[in-house]
């Protein structure tokens, strides 16, 4: 099917979403301001966009500081009167993507005390019920915060969802674990507080939402890269049980192993170590500044027993996940902003014999390395397929297998305008813009308008009825194994096709199944 088919299918608006378009276009009235909340009143502002508000910097938790450093996160606190929302709140503990990347953006204020969340809605009154959409950022763990502006919320919620960004402890704040940290929980267990964040603030949503004209029943959690682990994560563990209805992950899943609780105790105990810290209390007396400067990388999850009582892949094998309906993909160059810019040859055929033994001449087959050239290529391709293309297809295998909701699976392959996309192709990350329709400031033609259009439209009919399709938009197959199929947003089809890259993920396969047995 040519592209420009694909087009005039993508923009077929059926009679009431064309009433509903020329709504849009007229001045609205919104949800009446103070809005109340659990914690007290709030007040925002208005955003660029007519009927459009945006409410920025709620408290969802207490600040974890002090005594509440590495603990779950307790209430906020009530406030008198009528609180602000019209600055974001300070991002938490990070330090900036070097001068370069891809990622870095405008520096933000830090803080510990970062457990702040923003919300735009076009609703008109609390009790609309419109679809809200959580999202969470990426950045491993260790970066990003819920103001970027490229999560800006406004196009999507001029589509008829309200959008929720959150912020969530990082790194060292937000993944200690640690022998004393897990005496001192009632649940026998520590690290993983960032993953604890999320579900306080997905609580916040249950409590507060309404107010914004937001449906409780109807919330979708989505994210990218890390931000889509945090969503795995949240189909898997049984603590968010009820708290979203949908899920979408973009770029990243956690079904090869993670540390468990004992190994990431220690990482912990040399962390405490390194800053001669020989207690807890010792511990939580270290500067944020001295804690982010050791804490490495000390950023993952762990399988505690209680957030996660099982490998993610198990509790998924098991049939234990959250069974909601879900969309998930990845992109056809996720490795390129990971490889470095010389590989060698020679290195990296030494490198494939040492890390995979026996099954190196069938690895280096999939991503030869004949020359310097092609080494660097099959590196990023491998990046690839390991990191990123494997968990997600394991994801939509999985559901499939033991789950009865249904998945939507995608691979976005359009390389973005300007230099970046020239040096790196499509991109970890770069199918971010197209989803939450944000494409001002960037180089663009009218092929990536169609397609922020369309992925957007794509996303809010996922939030709003668990399935992707509608009349505006070509028909996205659910996924399954036997098929393999994918929604292809490329250079010039947007249609569904055969998920590329079969070989390398099937080469993970046996890999991952002999490292279970």
């Amino acid at each position: 099917m040519h592209f420009t088919r694909s087009i005039t299918r993508s923009v077929a608006v059926a009679p009431q979403i064309v009433l509903a378009l020329a709504m849009a276009s007229l001045p609205l009235a919104a949800v009446d301001q103070p809005v109340r909340i659990e914690s007290g009143l709030v007040s925002g502002t208005a955003g660029v966009s007519s009927g459009i508000q945006v409410f920025k910097g709620i408290p969802y938790a207490a600040p974890p500081v002090g005594d509440l450093r590495w603990r779950a996160p307790k209430a906020a606190a009530k406030w008198e009167g009528v609180r602000k929302a019209d600055q974001f709140g300070a991002t938490c503990m990070q330090t900036p993507y070097p001068e370069g990347s891809p990622y870095r953006s405008a520096p933000e204020p830090v803080s510990e005390d970062c457990l702040y969340l923003n919300v735009w809605t076009g609703a008109k009154s609390p009790g609309e019920g419109r679809p809200v959409m959580v999202w969470i950022h990426g950045g491993a763990f260790t970066k990003g915060s819920g103001s970027n502006p490229i999560y800006d919320g406004e196009e999507l919620a001029k589509k008829g969802v309200v959008v929720v960004t959150i912020n969530y402890r990082l790194g060292v704040f937000g993944f200690l674990a640690h022998p004393e940290l897990t005496r001192e929980s009632d649940r026998n267990s520590s690290g993983n507080y960032g993953i604890l964040d999320q579900i306080a603030a997905l609580e916040w949503v249950q409590k507060n939402i309404g107010a914004f004209g937001g449906d409780t029943r109807r919330v979708t959690i989505f994210g990218e890269s890390a931000g889509s682990w945090a969503v795995n994560l949240l189909v898997a563990t049984p603590l968010a049980k009820g708290l979203f209805q949908r899920a979408i992950g973009e770029s990243g899943a956690n079904f090869a192993p993670l540390a468990k609780l004992a190994d990431a105790e220690q990482n912990g105990v040399r962390l405490a170590k390194s800053l001669g810290a020989d207690s807890l209390a010792a511990l939580r007396a270290k500067s944020a500044e001295e804690l982010l400067k050791a804490g490495g990388q000390l950023a993952r999850p762990n399988v505690d027993g209680w957030l996660l009582p099982e490998q993610v892949y198990t509790i998924f094998l098991k049939g234990k996940q959250n069974d909601v309906p879900t969309l998930i993909g990845s992109n056809a160059d996720e490795g390129t902003a990971f490889t470095p810019p010389a590989v060698k040859a020679e290195q990296y055929q030494a490198q494939a014999h040492s890390r995979w033994g026996d099954q190196a001449e069938n690895y280096l087959k999939i991503y030869p390395g004949k020359s310097d050239d092609e080494a660097h290529a099959s590196a990023a391709e491998s990046m690839r397929d390991q990191t990123f293309g494997w968990e997600m297809r394991t994801w939509a295998r999985l559901q499939t297998k033991t789950g009865k909701s249904k998945v939507f699976l995608y691979y976005f392959s359009r390389v973005p305008p300007g230099a970046v996309g020239k040096r790196l192709g499509a991109y970890h990350a770069s199918e971010i813009r197209y989803v939450f329709d944000n494409l001002q400031n960037v180089p663009t033609e009218d092929l990536d308008r169609t397609i922020a259009e369309t992925m957007s439209n794509y996303w809010v009919n996922f939030a709003t009825r668990g399935d992707p399709n509608s009349k505006r938009v070509l028909r996205w197959p659910a996924y399954s194994a036997r098929a393999d199929l994918a929604m292809g947003f490329g250079e010039q089809h947007i249609e569904a096709t055969q998920l590329p890259n079969k070989p390398g993920l099937d080469f993970f396969d046996a890999y991952f199944e002999r490292q279970r047995h």
